[in-house]
């Protein structure tokens, strides 16, 4: 067998898979709607009455949005046991974990995108709670 029929027996192997993985995606619901992914891509002037092509989308935006935010746990056990090393009392450990805007922001960061949060963004559940006692 030479080079050349081995390249198109690899061609319509990955053909074949790639027209099963498309039919599987005609029955599959993603977590991000139709209508949601269709609105986006509109917007930025792609239009396809293919529904498939627009599961693939939901499908490949779902699984941005999970590294993200596995990422962001990530970092945010990383400090918190940061916090937990510094602290000399180790045995009033919290086992919840509270994500905040600087996990989400490191991860972000590592996928290309810089987030800017204002000045007034409240990071900790108490933020604010002295000034909203003052005014009442």
């Amino acid at each position: 067998m030479n080079h050349n029929q081995q390249s198109n027996e690899v061609r319509h192997d990955d053909e074949n898979s790639l027209s099963d993985f498309l039919a599987s995606l005609t029955d599959y619901t993603p977590t991000i709607p139709d209508e949601l992914v269709e609105h986006y891509l509109a917007k930025s002037g792609f239009q396809c009455p293919d529904v498939r092509l627009t599961r693939l989308v939901a499908v490949a935006a779902q699984k941005f949005v999970s590294d993200i935010a596995i990422d962001a746990l990530q970092h945010c056990k990383a400090r918190q046991a940061a916090v937990v090393r510094d602290k000399k009392d180790k045995q009033q450990r919290d086992k919840r974990l509270i994500m905040n805007m600087e996990d989400l922001s490191k991860a972000l960061q590592e996928y290309g995108v810089n987030v800017k949060h204002q000045e007034y963004f409240a990071d900790n559940p108490s933020a604010g709670l002295e000034s909203a006692s003052r005014e009442e």
